[in-house]
């Protein structure tokens, strides 16, 4: 008799501990990741495109390089034109140099002219027509003064023209806008690129997002931050947990989706509720999961 007990015992204990690790979850649902498509901003032949699929990228690392040669002749000349132009500032300069140096010999003769004029050795004449020389003088150089700011205006248009062609050269090399993995890859070396023509899928699957439909009644025990806890298949008929925090709760409730088997509960009203999970490395998009609040 005690030998029986002894062998229905662990047998129960065995029942028991299959039933809580198989305890009914409050929500089932599918794993999500945000994926972003990043695409040429530029048209031109593919020079550089080292990435693969499946490889972690870091933010800002180089996806792929389009050939910026048209681009570089282009701002060759630009800079070509800056260097005219600006030797006409310098020539405009010079010539107001001499200008000043003029106008300070014309004020020793003035000067002279008036101590001339205290001794009646010289005609009021004299002096106006000295003065009269260094007002023109000062009219000419006003006038360079306004040519030269046309010519400032000039470059500055040249350089307004060599940002534009700098930043086109910026977006011939395409960058990752996150960190995460290459999903899918759409070009290679030697191709044509074209603006808006995509180069690769890129996804941060480090987090996750499960995405679950709970009833009506089920909103009472569920707030945005809180931790819960998410499990995923971990073989044939276990379980692997992992911890989870909620983000999101949909304002408004909506039909289940049909990915729910059941017609019954095709035709409930459900509110989305966001999940999202650290992942190890287990995690796949579309992978089904659930969660216990």
């Amino acid at each position: 008799m005690n030998r029986i007990i002894s062998l229905i015992l662990p047998a129960a204990l065995l029942i028991a501990g299959c039933s809580n690790n198989k305890s009914e979850a409050d929500a089932y649902g599918n794993f999500e990741v945000t994926e972003v498509i990043v695409s040429a901003e530029t048209n031109g032949r593919i020079l550089q495109c080292d990435i693969r699929e499946g490889m972690e990228i870091e933010k800002g690392a180089l996806i792929a390089l389009i050939d910026t040669t048209l681009f570089h002749l282009q701002k060759a000349e630009i800079d070509a034109g800056i260097a005219g132009v600006t030797t006409r500032i310098s020539s405009i300069n010079a010539q107001n140099a001499i200008l000043e140096q003029q106008i300070e010999n014309l004020q020793v003769n003035i000067k002279r002219i008036e101590n001339m004029l205290k001794d009646d050795a010289a005609t009021k004449k004299q002096y106006d027509d000295l003065t009269g020389q260094v007002e023109v003088l000062r009219k000419q150089i006003t006038a360079n003064n306004t040519q030269k700011a046309s010519v400032q205006a000039e470059v500055a248009v040249y350089n307004a023209k060599k940002a534009t062609l700098e930043e086109q050269i910026s977006r011939c090399m395409v960058r990752s806008p996150l960190k995460g993995t290459i999903l899918q890859k759409y070009c290679e070396t030697g191709e044509m690129a074209a603006a808006g023509k995509p180069l690769a899928k890129i996804a941060d699957l480090s987090v996750m997002k499960l995405k679950v439909y709970v009833s009506g009644a089920q909103l009472d025990k569920i707030k945005t931050e809180q931790e819960c806890t998410v499990r995923i298949d971990d073989g044939k008929k276990g379980y692997k947990t992992l911890s989870g925090k909620v983000t999101h709760i949909s304002e408004k409730a909506e039909f289940t989706p049909k990915i729910i088997q059941t017609k019954e509960e095709r035709v409930a009203l459900v509110y989305a509720v966001t999940i999202e999970v650290q992942n190890d490395g287990t995690i796949k998009s579309g992978m089904p999961g659930e969660a216990i609040f």
